[in-house]
């Protein structure tokens, strides 16, 4: 039996979780004034990497005393560089909710050798940040990219707290508005919610992030890629544009007109609520149909980027066979492609709801998720 298909299709049927959707009005041609065969060193590289740094800070509200560098290897660089940099001075607390933040307890536990206090919650819920000690430092993923479960705020983060705030924001910079006095170290990547290009990473410290800097060193080496000081300061040029290494000044424009892009829709709230839309027009078809639900338990979790979701059928045989036969036919079909949940995550589909996915393309892409599934049950 052939189910009859829906008549409308999406126009973008891109929704992977990294590297993501183009901003609508992308065009290559948008990128023609990129300075291409010159050193990032000469002045109009200069230029280009401080508007990156400066529209990042205007864009999210950045503190003017925070501290904003591009850094390589993404988000994972950023990260690494952030731990390896400061942590070791207290006791620390590694929490995760996610295959990622379980990768930086890997990291710190493992490779770092510290003794740290480790509080992981299953996919679908969220360790209890109420139960933390933030006079430890403390590392968290703002939005678990693989479960689709985020901090819906930080106010259990004290103001006055002891240790530093080490924060994973990669599939939440530019769809949450983060709480920068409650983070001492922020990272995320360009990929995301802006879909700007790989590769490229930022860090973003407070001023108590940078006094850790200047007044601690770590009892191991240090890599040149992840040194932030030289003879027990800042290296500010790192903050203004001197990269560590070389970047891709393609990908800088690219993030350059990503971000004039977010200006145009209005800035950081426009960015949430296009987020927010797209998210609830998957809430509302999770309503209409007993058949599928949200991985994240709690609603107040949910992410609004990174929406992950489970097939809950007592027809359904292999679920996980199950949920990759769904993802195949739509993607042959060519109306969503990489939306097959995380390897390590529960068996599902993982959607991309960030800002620059048009709430058109998910409604049009929904009556497709119906049909497949019901495809894939006659076809069991």
């Amino acid at each position: 039996m052939t189910l009859p298909q829906p008549a409308t299709r999406p126009e973008n049927p891109r929704f992977s979780s990294g590297p993501c959707a183009k901003p609508p009005t992308f065009e290559l041609t948008k990128l023609s004034d990129a300075p291409l065969g010159r050193s990032h060193r000469a002045a109009v590289g200069k230029a280009k990497l401080k508007a990156a740094i400066e529209g990042t800070r205007e864009v999210l509200g950045i503190p003017a005393d925070y501290k904003i560098g591009i850094v390589p290897a993404s988000d994972t660089g950023a990260m690494e560089m952030a731990m390896w940099n400061l942590l070791g001075e207290r006791r620390v607390e590694m929490l995760a909710w996610e295959s990622f933040g379980a990768g930086w307890i890997t990291d710190v536990v493992k490779q770092l050798k510290l003794d740290a206090i480790t509080k992981t919650a299953a996919y679908g819920e969220i360790v209890d940040m109420g139960a933390v000690d933030y006079d430890n430092d403390v590392v968290f993923t703002w939005n678990g990219t693989t479960s689709g479960v985020r901090l819906p705020n930080g106010d259990v983060i004290p103001a006055d707290r002891g240790g530093l705030t080490i924060c994973d924001a990669t599939s939440a910079a530019f769809a949450s508005d983060l709480p920068w006095n409650k983070l001492d170290v922020t990272t995320f990547s360009w990929q995301k919610v802006l879909g700007g290009e790989a590769a490229h990473g930022m860090i973003i410290l407070s001023p108590r992030a940078v006094a850790r800097l200047e007044s601690y060193t770590p009892a191991w080496p240090l890599p040149k890629i992840f040194r932030l000081t030289k003879g027990g300061k800042l290296i500010d040029g790192i903050f203004s544009g001197a990269t560590i290494n070389t970047p891709s000044m393609l990908a800088v424009e690219d993030y350059l007109f990503a971000l004039d892009w977010a200006r145009s829709i209005g800035g950081l709230q426009g960015m949430i609520a296009r987020a927010d839309a797209n998210t609830a027009a998957i809430s509302a078809f999770v309503d209409a149909n007993d058949w599928i639900e949200f991985l994240a338990i709690d609603p107040a979790t949910r992410s609004n980027t990174s929406v992950c979701l489970k097939f809950n059928d007592a027809r359904i045989k292999n679920g996980a066979a199950f949920a990759k036969a769904i993802a195949k036919r739509l993607e042959v079909e060519n109306i969503a492609l990489d939306i097959g949940a995380y390897r390590d995550a529960p068996a599902g589909l993982r959607v991309w709801c960030g800002s620059t996915v048009e709430t058109a393309d998910i409604l049009a892409m929904l009556p497709w998720l119906a049909w497949a599934f019901q495809s894939e049950i006659i076809a069991q």
